[in-house]
C-alpha cells in the first residue's frame, strides 16, 4: 500500500500541474476574447484563427481540468445526502462509483476519441472557416483529458481503499479550512510580507 500511495502523490502532482496550466489558459482565453472584441469594434475586422484559439483554450480547460477537479473534490456531489452518511459509507460509494462508472467511461472515451485525433492528424484536417486552424489539437484533448481523469480516478480509488483498510486518512474529510479560507490566508500573508518589506528602513 505504501508504494501505491506514492503513486497517488505522483498522479496528484501531475494533475495539480495541469490544473495550474489550465488556470493560465483561462486568462489567455479571456485576454484573446477581449482583444477580439476590441479589434472587431474599433477596426471592424476579425480573425477566425484567433476566435478558434479562444475556443481551443476553453476546450482545453474543460477537458484537461477534469482530473484536477476530482483531485480538489470540486466535482458535483449531492451534499444533502452525503452529509448524512458516515465516512466509511461515503468512501464505499466513491469506490463503487469510480469502478462502475468513472473508469469505464474514461476507457470508452479514450477508445472513441483516439481515432478522431488520428484521422485528423493523418489527413491534416483544417477548420472549414476561412483562416481557421488545424483540428487535431482539439481532437487530442478528448483522449488526453480522459486519460488524466482516469489516472486521477485511480489515485482517488487508492486513497479510499487505504482509508477503508485503515492505512490512510479519510480523503473526504473536509473539516479543515476551505479552499477559499486557505487562499484568503495566503493572500493576507503575502500582503503582510510585502508591507513589512516596504516599511523596513532602507540601508
Amino acid at each position: 500500500m505504501t508504494l501505491l500511495l506514492r503513486l497517488t502523490r505522483a498522479i496528484d502532482a501531475l494533475n495539480r500541474a495541469v490544473g495550474w496550466l489550465a488556470m493560465w489558459m483561462i486568462l489567455g482565453a479571456t485576454l484573446i476574447s477581449a482583444g477580439n472584441a476590441i479589434v472587431r469594434r474599433v477596426f471592424s475586422t476579425s480573425s477566425n484563427a484567433w476566435l478558434e484559439v479562444q475556443w481551443y483554450l476553453f476546450a482545453a480547460v474543460f477537458m484537461l481540468g477534469g482530473g484536477y477537479a476530482f483531485l480538489r473534490n470540486a466535482h458535483v456531489r449531492i451534499d444533502f445526502i452525503s452529509s448524512k452518511l458516515g465516512a466509511r459509507a461515503r468512501n464505499w460509494i466513491d469506490v463503487l462509483g469510480i469502478v462502475i462508472f468513472v473508469l469505464p467511461l474514461c476507457v470508452m472515451m479514450v477508445k472513441l476519441g483516439w481515432p478522431l485525433f488520428e484521422r485528423a492528424w493523418v489527413s491534416g484536417e483544417v477548420s472549414s472557416n476561412a483562416g481557421g486552424l488545424v483540428r487535431w489539437p482539439v481532437y487530442l484533448l478528448i483522449p488526453a483529458g480522459f486519460t488524466l481523469l482516469a489516472l486521477q480516478s485511480v489515485s482517488e480509488l487508492i486513497k479510499r481503499v487505504a482509508f477503508l483498510i485503515g492505512a490512510g486518512p479519510d480523503p473526504l474529510d473536509h473539516t479543515g479550512p476551505s479552499e477559499t479560507e486557505l487562499l484568503a490566508k495566503e493572500i493576507a500573508a503575502a500582503e503582510a510580507e510585502r508591507a513589512a518589506r516596504g516599511g523596513a528602513p532602507k540601508s
